[in-house]
């Protein structure tokens, strides 16, 4: 996978609202970027952390939505759920910008 520059917040929100219609093909409800992403302190080669919300959480819905994301950004991409949050980094549910 080619890696890309740094993507700043902007861009990355851009592309999340631009493929809305895509994203939402593997049941999501909400979708936003959290970590060094937001606070445009990437380096290259970071990856793109996502808090992600689905309609119907199933293991295809999650990795072909990685994939699609990985496709997208043309960056490794690391997904969450709230779910799967663990007590000591729940802080970046109020982090993510989130994109419906």
């Amino acid at each position: 996978m080619e890696k890309r520059q740094t993507l700043s917040k902007k861009i990355i929100l851009s592309l999340l609202k631009l493929n809305m219609k895509h994203i939402k093909q593997y049941k999501v409800k909400r979708i936003g970027p959290f970590g060094s992403s937001l606070r445009d302190k990437q380096r290259k080669g970071s990856d793109l952390d996502f808090l992600v919300d689905f309609e119907k959480p199933t293991f295809d819905n999650y990795m072909d939505l990685k994939f699609l994301l990985e496709r997208l950004f043309h960056k490794k991409v690391d997904l969450v759920t709230e779910n799967s949050l663990k007590p000591a980094i729940r802080y970046v549910k109020g982090e993510a910008i989130y994109v419906s």
